[in-house]
Protein backbone atom coordinates (compact mmCIF):
# COMPACT_ATOMS: atom_id res chain seq x y z
CA UNK A 1 0.00 0.00 0.00
CA UNK A 2 1.35 3.30 -1.01
CA UNK A 3 2.11 6.46 1.63
CA UNK A 4 -0.83 8.00 0.48
CA UNK A 5 -3.29 5.18 0.90
CA UNK A 6 -1.65 4.36 4.28
CA UNK A 7 -2.19 8.07 5.41
CA UNK A 8 -5.33 10.17 3.76
CA UNK A 9 -7.56 7.16 2.32
CA UNK A 10 -9.55 6.52 5.55
CA UNK A 11 -10.83 10.77 5.20
CA UNK A 12 -10.79 10.58 1.80
CA UNK A 13 -13.27 7.52 2.00
CA UNK A 14 -15.25 8.53 4.37
CA UNK A 15 -15.87 12.68 3.67
CA UNK A 16 -14.31 13.39 0.40
CA UNK A 17 -11.55 15.72 1.72
CA UNK A 18 -8.91 16.19 4.18
CA UNK A 19 -9.69 19.07 6.34
CA UNK A 20 -6.27 20.98 7.60
CA UNK A 21 -6.10 23.55 10.69
CA UNK A 22 -5.50 26.99 10.24
CA UNK A 23 -2.64 29.17 10.80
CA UNK A 24 -0.66 29.14 14.89
CA UNK A 25 0.80 32.20 14.97
CA UNK A 26 -1.35 34.32 13.75
CA UNK A 27 -4.11 32.62 15.90
CA UNK A 28 -1.48 32.38 18.92
CA UNK A 29 -1.50 36.33 18.65
CA UNK A 30 -5.16 36.70 18.88
CA UNK A 31 -5.12 34.74 22.03
CA UNK A 32 -2.53 37.28 23.41
CA UNK A 33 1.18 35.97 22.98
CA UNK A 34 3.66 38.25 22.24
CA UNK A 35 5.41 36.81 18.83
CA UNK A 36 7.91 39.68 18.16
CA UNK A 37 10.68 37.66 18.27
CA UNK A 38 13.02 36.21 15.54
CA UNK A 39 11.76 32.45 16.77
CA UNK A 40 7.83 33.57 16.13
CA UNK A 41 5.59 30.27 17.20
CA UNK A 42 8.49 28.45 17.91
CA UNK A 43 8.90 31.40 21.27
CA UNK A 44 6.41 29.78 22.89
CA UNK A 45 7.76 26.18 22.90
CA UNK A 46 9.89 28.08 25.55
CA UNK A 47 7.77 30.17 27.30
CA UNK A 48 4.38 28.52 26.94
CA UNK A 49 3.65 25.26 25.20
CA UNK A 50 0.80 24.93 26.96
CA UNK A 51 -1.27 27.66 25.01
CA UNK A 52 0.36 25.60 21.93
CA UNK A 53 -1.46 22.50 23.25
CA UNK A 54 -4.71 24.46 23.66
CA UNK A 55 -4.76 25.71 20.06
CA UNK A 56 -4.22 22.60 18.61
CA UNK A 57 -7.21 21.31 20.98
CA UNK A 58 -9.60 23.90 19.73
CA UNK A 59 -8.33 23.14 16.22
CA UNK A 60 -9.53 19.71 16.48
CA UNK A 61 -12.60 20.59 18.03
CA UNK A 62 -13.55 22.66 15.13
CA UNK A 63 -12.94 19.70 12.82
CA UNK A 64 -9.64 19.54 11.49
CA UNK A 65 -7.96 16.18 10.42
CA UNK A 66 -4.54 17.24 10.46
CA UNK A 67 -2.84 19.38 12.90
CA UNK A 68 1.04 20.80 12.00
CA UNK A 69 2.93 21.38 14.79
CA UNK A 70 4.37 24.52 16.16
CA UNK A 71 8.24 23.66 14.44
CA UNK A 72 7.57 26.18 11.54
CA UNK A 73 10.50 28.23 12.62
CA UNK A 74 11.98 26.32 15.22
CA UNK A 75 15.67 25.70 14.22
CA UNK A 76 18.98 24.58 15.18
CA UNK A 77 20.71 28.05 14.43
CA UNK A 78 17.35 30.03 15.77
CA UNK A 79 17.64 28.14 19.27
CA UNK A 80 21.36 28.26 19.49
CA UNK A 81 21.49 32.22 18.83
CA UNK A 82 19.08 32.09 21.71
CA UNK A 83 21.33 30.56 24.01
CA UNK A 84 20.14 26.83 23.73
CA UNK A 85 22.52 23.86 23.75
CA UNK A 86 22.20 21.67 20.29
CA UNK A 87 19.99 18.97 22.89
CA UNK A 88 17.97 21.30 24.23
CA UNK A 89 17.22 23.04 20.80
CA UNK A 90 16.42 19.46 19.71
CA UNK A 91 13.90 18.38 22.67
CA UNK A 92 11.94 21.91 22.04
CA UNK A 93 11.61 20.51 18.43
CA UNK A 94 10.16 17.07 19.69
CA UNK A 95 8.23 19.23 22.23
CA UNK A 96 6.66 20.51 19.08
CA UNK A 97 5.33 17.59 17.96
CA UNK A 98 4.38 16.00 21.51
CA UNK A 99 2.35 19.09 22.65
CA UNK A 100 0.15 18.19 19.14
CA UNK A 101 0.10 14.42 20.26
CA UNK A 102 -1.64 15.42 23.93
CA UNK A 103 -4.02 17.60 21.89
CA UNK A 104 -5.26 14.85 19.95
CA UNK A 105 -5.12 12.25 22.67
CA UNK A 106 -6.97 14.75 24.93
CA UNK A 107 -9.43 15.24 22.20
CA UNK A 108 -10.13 11.59 21.27
CA UNK A 109 -10.08 10.45 25.02
CA UNK A 110 -13.24 13.98 25.55
CA UNK A 111 -15.06 13.25 22.53
CA UNK A 112 -15.52 9.39 21.56
CA UNK A 113 -18.53 9.52 22.49
CA UNK A 114 -19.98 11.81 20.18
CA UNK A 115 -22.23 11.17 17.57
CA UNK A 116 -20.47 13.39 15.27
CA UNK A 117 -17.06 11.71 15.69
CA UNK A 118 -18.03 8.22 15.07
CA UNK A 119 -16.38 6.52 12.96
CA UNK A 120 -13.96 9.34 12.39
CA UNK A 121 -10.11 8.20 11.73
CA UNK A 122 -8.20 9.37 14.23
CA UNK A 123 -6.40 12.92 13.12
CA UNK A 124 -2.86 13.21 11.98
CA UNK A 125 -0.23 15.31 12.94
CA UNK A 126 2.04 17.07 10.43
CA UNK A 127 5.48 18.15 11.69
CA UNK A 128 5.80 21.50 9.86
CA UNK A 129 9.22 22.35 8.42
CA UNK A 130 9.52 25.57 7.38
CA UNK A 131 11.48 27.72 4.71
CA UNK A 132 15.76 28.80 5.50
CA UNK A 133 13.53 31.99 4.83
CA UNK A 134 11.96 32.05 7.92
CA UNK A 135 14.87 31.30 9.99
CA UNK A 136 16.46 34.87 8.53
CA UNK A 137 13.11 36.15 9.71
CA UNK A 138 13.53 39.24 7.02
CA UNK A 139 10.41 37.84 4.87
CA UNK A 140 12.87 36.05 2.53
CA UNK A 141 10.42 33.24 2.45
CA UNK A 142 8.43 35.36 0.18
CA UNK A 143 11.06 35.73 -2.30
CA UNK A 144 13.47 33.33 -1.97
CA UNK A 145 16.71 35.20 -2.52
CA UNK A 146 18.54 33.46 0.14
CA UNK A 147 22.27 33.84 -1.76
CA UNK A 148 22.46 29.79 -0.62
CA UNK A 149 23.18 26.90 -2.85
CA UNK A 150 21.24 24.02 -2.84
CA UNK A 151 24.17 22.40 -1.42
CA UNK A 152 23.62 24.59 1.64
CA UNK A 153 20.36 24.37 2.26
CA UNK A 154 20.41 20.17 2.35
CA UNK A 155 23.23 20.62 5.11
CA UNK A 156 20.65 23.31 6.72
CA UNK A 157 17.68 21.36 6.60
CA UNK A 158 19.58 18.01 7.83
CA UNK A 159 19.46 18.31 11.45
CA UNK A 160 15.93 19.19 12.09
CA UNK A 161 14.38 16.90 9.25
CA UNK A 162 15.96 14.12 11.15
CA UNK A 163 14.85 15.79 14.64
CA UNK A 164 11.22 15.75 13.05
CA UNK A 165 11.50 12.75 11.14
CA UNK A 166 11.67 10.59 14.34
CA UNK A 167 9.47 12.35 16.41
CA UNK A 168 6.43 10.03 15.71
CA UNK A 169 4.88 12.63 13.52
CA UNK A 170 2.44 11.14 10.62
CA UNK A 171 3.91 12.79 8.16
CA UNK A 172 6.35 16.21 7.36
CA UNK A 173 4.68 19.67 6.03
CA UNK A 174 7.51 21.20 4.07
CA UNK A 175 5.68 24.69 3.41
CA UNK A 176 5.87 27.84 1.80
CA UNK A 177 8.67 27.30 0.14
CA UNK A 178 8.90 29.85 -2.57
CA UNK A 179 11.97 28.93 -4.84
CA UNK A 180 12.26 25.59 -6.73
CA UNK A 181 16.18 25.32 -5.20
CA UNK A 182 14.72 24.86 -1.89
CA UNK A 183 12.10 22.26 -2.78
CA UNK A 184 15.20 20.59 -4.74
CA UNK A 185 17.00 20.60 -1.18
CA UNK A 186 14.17 18.86 0.57
CA UNK A 187 13.75 16.17 -1.80
CA UNK A 188 17.27 15.43 -1.82
CA UNK A 189 16.69 14.58 1.74
CA UNK A 190 13.81 12.79 2.02
CA UNK A 191 15.08 9.30 0.83
CA UNK A 192 17.46 9.61 4.25
CA UNK A 193 13.92 8.90 5.67
CA UNK A 194 12.23 6.72 3.68
CA UNK A 195 9.65 5.47 5.81
CA UNK A 196 8.58 9.15 5.98
CA UNK A 197 6.04 10.56 3.75
CA UNK A 198 5.81 14.40 3.55
CA UNK A 199 3.84 16.97 1.38
CA UNK A 200 4.92 19.90 -0.56
CA UNK A 201 3.56 23.28 -0.25
CA UNK A 202 4.76 26.39 -2.07
CA UNK A 203 4.23 30.13 -1.55
CA UNK A 204 3.35 32.06 -4.82
CA UNK A 205 2.98 35.52 -5.89
CA UNK A 206 0.56 35.46 -8.32
CA UNK A 207 -1.60 32.51 -10.23
CA UNK A 208 0.85 31.28 -11.90
CA UNK A 209 4.57 31.29 -10.33
CA UNK A 210 6.15 30.52 -7.25
CA UNK A 211 7.59 33.67 -4.85
CA UNK A 212 10.76 33.36 -6.64
CA UNK A 213 9.48 33.38 -9.79
CA UNK A 214 9.53 29.35 -11.07
CA UNK A 215 6.08 28.49 -12.90
CA UNK A 216 4.06 26.26 -10.83
CA UNK A 217 3.80 23.54 -13.04
CA UNK A 218 7.48 23.45 -13.08
CA UNK A 219 7.42 23.27 -9.15
CA UNK A 220 4.51 19.94 -9.37
CA UNK A 221 7.70 18.02 -11.81
CA UNK A 222 9.31 18.49 -9.10
CA UNK A 223 7.34 17.40 -6.93
CA UNK A 224 6.53 14.14 -9.31
CA UNK A 225 10.10 12.86 -8.61
CA UNK A 226 9.48 11.72 -4.97
CA UNK A 227 7.40 9.12 -3.82
CA UNK A 228 7.30 10.21 -0.60
CA UNK A 229 5.78 13.25 -1.62
CA UNK A 230 1.88 12.35 -1.30
CA UNK A 231 0.46 15.54 -1.57
CA UNK A 232 1.43 19.17 -2.90
CA UNK A 233 0.08 22.52 -3.73
CA UNK A 234 0.32 26.04 -2.16
CA UNK A 235 0.10 27.87 1.32
CA UNK A 236 0.65 31.36 2.59
CA UNK A 237 -0.68 32.12 -0.76
CA UNK A 238 -3.76 34.70 -1.50
CA UNK A 239 -6.95 33.17 -1.66
CA UNK A 240 -7.56 34.79 -4.81
CA UNK A 241 -4.73 33.00 -6.66
CA UNK A 242 -5.33 29.40 -5.48
CA UNK A 243 -7.73 28.70 -8.06
CA UNK A 244 -5.71 29.33 -10.91
CA UNK A 245 -2.68 27.91 -9.08
CA UNK A 246 -4.38 24.65 -8.59
CA UNK A 247 -5.67 24.27 -12.49
CA UNK A 248 -2.03 24.78 -13.24
CA UNK A 249 -0.96 22.09 -10.50
CA UNK A 250 -3.59 19.36 -11.65
CA UNK A 251 -2.43 19.52 -15.70
CA UNK A 252 1.09 18.83 -14.32
CA UNK A 253 0.87 16.09 -11.13
CA UNK A 254 -1.26 13.61 -10.16
CA UNK A 255 -0.78 13.63 -6.54
CA UNK A 256 -3.21 14.92 -3.46
CA UNK A 257 -3.43 18.47 -4.41
CA UNK A 258 -3.91 20.73 -1.18
CA UNK A 259 -4.56 24.62 -0.21
CA UNK A 260 -4.45 26.16 2.54
CA UNK A 261 -3.61 30.04 1.92
CA UNK A 262 -3.61 32.97 4.01
CA UNK A 263 -6.79 35.28 4.24
CA UNK A 264 -5.28 37.46 1.58
CA UNK A 265 -5.27 40.52 3.91
CA UNK A 266 -2.62 43.46 3.19
CA UNK A 267 -0.09 43.48 5.81
CA UNK A 268 1.03 47.62 6.69
CA UNK A 269 4.77 47.31 7.46
CA UNK A 270 4.97 50.76 8.42
CA UNK A 271 2.03 50.40 10.91
CA UNK A 272 2.99 46.49 11.44
CA UNK A 273 -0.09 45.55 11.38
CA UNK A 274 -3.48 44.12 8.99
CA UNK A 275 -4.89 46.03 6.98
CA UNK A 276 -8.98 45.18 7.56
CA UNK A 277 -11.28 44.74 4.83
CA UNK A 278 -8.71 43.62 2.70
CA UNK A 279 -8.63 39.88 2.39
CA UNK A 280 -10.99 37.00 1.75
CA UNK A 281 -14.41 37.78 3.43
CA UNK A 282 -16.05 34.65 2.90
CA UNK A 283 -13.45 31.67 3.56
CA UNK A 284 -15.27 29.05 3.48
CA UNK A 285 -17.17 30.15 0.15
CA UNK A 286 -13.50 29.94 -1.32
CA UNK A 287 -12.24 26.51 0.13
CA UNK A 288 -15.38 25.55 -1.95
CA UNK A 289 -14.10 26.52 -5.17
CA UNK A 290 -10.65 25.07 -4.51
CA UNK A 291 -12.37 21.93 -3.74
CA UNK A 292 -13.76 22.17 -6.92
CA UNK A 293 -10.68 23.34 -8.22
CA UNK A 294 -8.87 20.03 -7.79
CA UNK A 295 -7.81 20.22 -4.03
CA UNK A 296 -8.56 17.66 -1.78
CA UNK A 297 -6.65 18.31 1.53
CA UNK A 298 -7.62 22.59 2.61
CA UNK A 299 -7.43 23.96 5.57
CA UNK A 300 -6.14 28.06 6.30
CA UNK A 301 -2.79 29.87 6.70
CA UNK A 302 -1.87 33.15 8.25
CA UNK A 303 -4.97 35.05 9.88
CA UNK A 304 -7.31 32.20 10.23
CA UNK A 305 -8.38 30.21 13.31
CA UNK A 306 -10.73 27.90 14.69
CA UNK A 307 -13.85 29.36 13.79
CA UNK A 308 -12.78 29.89 9.88
CA UNK A 309 -11.57 25.85 9.83
CA UNK A 310 -15.27 24.80 11.36
CA UNK A 311 -17.24 27.64 8.92
CA UNK A 312 -14.89 25.53 5.61
CA UNK A 313 -15.52 22.43 7.31
CA UNK A 314 -18.98 23.00 8.04
CA UNK A 315 -19.46 24.54 3.97
CA UNK A 316 -17.55 21.47 2.46
CA UNK A 317 -20.16 18.98 4.17
CA UNK A 318 -22.19 19.28 0.98
CA UNK A 319 -19.55 20.00 -1.34
CA UNK A 320 -17.49 16.56 -0.52
CA UNK A 321 -20.49 14.47 1.45
CA UNK A 322 -18.25 15.45 4.87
Amino acid sequence: MSMKLQRFTPFLERQGVVILDGALATALEARGADLIDPLWSAKLLLENPALIRQLHYDYLLAGADVIITASYQASFAGFLARGCSEEEAAALMQRSVTLADEARAQFLHDHHADRANQGRPAPLIAASIGPYGAYLHNGAEYTGEYGRSVAELVAWHRPRMAVLAHSGADLLACETIPSLAEAEALLQLLPEFPTMPAWLSFSCCDGEHLCHGEHIRAAMALANQSEQVIAVGVNCTAPRHVEALLRHARSATDKLLLAYPNRGERWDADAHCWVPGSGEEDFAQAAERWYQAGARLIGGCCRTGPAEIAQLRDRLRNTACL
